[in-house]
């Protein structure tokens, strides 16, 4: 007999000796019990009366009690499995059988009647115990994949989660430099704008102090003429004894010895056209000297986690530790190497890359499809073309012997001329040749640089790539 909660044993009269709690009915005396249990009793006594309080009724049918039917109904779907539905589970379904057997060309659990029948006469059969352990080792074989399926996603969550942290970080940062570039360049243009204004004003300012000073000379000399003029009408207003008593002297005095004034000479205005003549171009020419232009710049998503680079992306040196960066697919790991930005695919190009006294260092060229994971080996044959420095004076060009160089460079110029398929280095302070790569360049080639490893700050020195000078050619309409 099935354990009834409380409250069906408080609300259900039959619960003690009832396992169904099948349709709950209640009767006028209020006592509730299942259906099947009043028509029974009734039935046996042959009487409509409570099982309980003997209370007559008066309704042949008594009505359901839709609430407690209810609460059984929730009650049965929540009830345990019993015990018989357990062995219904370990027993055959046909024959009863405790199943002992697993049929291997079936994949199905047998009994031992099952064993005999047809349909598994010739098949393989071994006992469930095999055949369960068998199968969890399957199972765990599966769930080791799967797990290790779970942990390759969990690791690339992860890389996509720093990827997008330093999406942001690299926004933010990039962002601020640009407002400080921009700054520089607002800074520029408004001294600019201030020493023009300046020029302007000093201009207005002397030619109109000009200007005061004639008009106050001109306002004396016309003063003086009205006071000529002033007396001369006086004398002729007198009586004539007087007129001719005074004549000489009113004669006199009625000499004129001022010149007639000067009109305004030429460059008495302002020189408008000196002042905005092609100010934007003169301006541009002058920002040419507060600004710089490099060949190349170095792409800093493909920089090895121990590199630096300058905020200008010209300068690249070796830390000695580990920066965290993601590791992308652009990126070189472990190599300490970086690469340009753009790369060349026809014409000519040259930069020149300040080496200074480092004791070690690598500059080229390299194929844009190179790995840029692992070893690299500098082999022509797979498209990297480099002159390094090792141990400070021992210079070298994979496929050559050690080059001999006559005194050591601090400056290397490197030139890539697709149209005759050479790679040169030169020594840009005398443009001594070091080394030449006689190749076929069928592929995009990037600048590359490596300043190699730097232990205990021994080889702590950048490499940098030098800037050129900018020039204005003005040239004549056609």
């Amino acid at each position: 007999m099935a354990i009834k909660p409380s409250f069906l044993e408080e609300e259900l009269c039959c619960s003690i000796c009832c396992d169904t709690f099948k349709d709950p009915v209640v009767l006028q005396c209020s006592h509730s019990f299942c259906a099947d249990c009043v028509n029974r009793c009734w039935k046996e006594k042959r009487s409509r009366e409570c099982p309980i309080c003997r209370t007559k009724s008066s309704v042949p049918k008594p009505p359901v009690n839709l609430a407690l039917k209810n609460i059984v109904e929730l009650y049965l779907k929540q009830k345990p499995q019993s015990e018989d539905d357990k062995n219904n589970e370990v027993c055959c379904r046909l024959h009863g059988e405790k199943l002992l057997l697993f049929c291997e060309d079936d994949d199905e659990p047998l009994c031992v009647v099952c064993q005999t029948s047809k349909k598994h006469r010739n098949h393989q059969l071994c006992p469930v115990e095999e055949a369960a352990l068998d199968l969890k080792k399957n199972l765990k074989s599966t769930l080791d994949l799967i797990k290790q399926k779970l942990q390759l996603f969990t690791e690339v969550k992860q890389q996509f989660e720093s990827t997008a942290e330093h999406i942001r970080a690299q926004g933010h940062i990039t962002e601020g430099q640009i407002k400080a570039e921009f700054g520089k360049l607002h800074k520029f243009l408004q001294d600019e704008e201030g020493i023009s204004v300046s020029a302007l004003r000093k201009e207005v300012n002397e030619k109109s102090q000009a200007m005061q000073e004639k008009i106050e000379s001109l306002e004396k000399q016309a003063s003086t003429l009205s006071e000529k003029i002033t007396a001369i009408e006086k004398v002729i207003g007198s009586e004539d004894i007087l007129i001719l008593k005074n004549y000489k002297d009113t004669q006199k005095r009625a000499e004129c010895t001022l010149e007639d004034p000067e009109l305004p000479s030429l460059g008495t205005l302002v020189d408008v056209a000196k002042h905005l003549g092609n100010l934007k171009f003169r301006v541009w020419e002058k920002m040419l000297g507060a600004v710089q232009y490099t060949p190349v710049i170095l792409d800093p998503n493909t920089a090895a986690p121990w590199l630096c680079l300058s905020e200008d992306l010209t300068n690249v040196r070796n830390t000695g530790f580990r920066l965290q960066l993601p590791d992308n697919l652009e990126r070189f790991n472990p190599c300490v190497d970086v690469m340009a930005a753009e790369g060349f695919a026809s014409g000519k190009h040259s930069w020149d890359v300040e080496v200074g006294d480092k004791p070690e260092w690598t500059i080229g060229v390299v194929r844009e499809s190179i790995s840029r994971k692992g070893a690299i080996t500098c082999d022509p044959a797979s498209g990297i073309f480099v002159v390094t420095l090792r141990a400070g004076d021992v210079y070298g060009a994979e496929g050559v012997a050690p080059l001999a160089l006559k005194k050591k460079p601090t400056r290397i110029r490197v030139q890539l001329d697709f149209d005759v398929g050479e790679v040169s280095f030169f020594d840009s302070s005398d443009m001594s040749h070091i080394h030449t790569f006689s190749v076929l360049l069928a592929e995009r080639l990037f600048p590359y640089f490596s300043p190699c490893v730097n232990i205990n700050g021994s080889n702590c020195g950048a490499l940098q790539i030098c800037p050129v000078k900018v020039s204005v050619t003005i040239g004549q309409p056609q």
